[in-house]
């Protein structure tokens, strides 16, 4: 065969190869699982799984992550027994943690109890909600560990934040409002 046949030839097999291929997808894939697993519904029955199933329940007596238990129920007794209730946080850290305070409690709280904590926030301004109490009236005997009870359950028409602000967050904010009271009832 004459050199202009062969190059003939092997431009017909590259042609003949490159037809075939499938610009939308890979030719050859080296591990096909790594890409396109097997997709498994969170509460589908799985026989290889323990229960069955892949979304299971937490160990028994295991705590989330940063997360700390609160033992004081949302009762009556339980906002007095929570009156006695210290802050954890640590002392020589004040200014620290009455700084991160005020940046939350602009976040979350300034918007309905005003930035001094006066009850005029920009809400009541509106008189979109009614009824938000100053820290410096004498009928509201507030200690810092009701001040968390209430973050954290919530009060009256005041919803829980408790999924919004994590322990140690919630405890910043209620130093933070018992910073306020002291600054209002000067």
């Amino acid at each position: 065969m004459n050199s202009f046949s062969k190059i003939g030839v092997l431009f017909g097999l590259v042609l003949l190869v490159a037809s075939c291929a499938n610009k939308n997808s890979r030719n050859y894939q080296y591990m096909p699982n790594m890409y396109k697993s097997v997709g498994y519904e969170a509460y589908q029955k799985v026989e290889f799984l323990p229960n069955g199933m892949e979304a299971g329940l937490p160990a028994e007596n295991t705590i989330a992550r940063g997360w700390i238990p609160y033992n004081i129920e949302n009762t009556i007794e339980g906002k007095e027994e929570a009156r006695l209730n210290p802050s954890p946080l640590d002392s020589l850290q004040r200014e620290a943690n009455l700084a991160e305070g005020k940046e939350l409690y602009d976040i979350y709280c300034a918007i309905c109890h005003g930035s001094k904590g006066d009850g005029q926030g920009n809400l009541v301004k509106r008189e979109k909600i009614l009824g938000v109490p100053s820290y410096a009236d004498v009928a509201r005997n507030i200690t810092v560990g009701t001040t968390y009870h209430a973050i954290y359950y919530g009060l009256n028409s005041m919803g829980s934040y408790a999924g919004q602000l994590d322990t140690e967050e919630r405890w910043k904010v209620a130093e933070y409002v018992m910073k306020l009271k002291q600054d209002l009832t000067k």
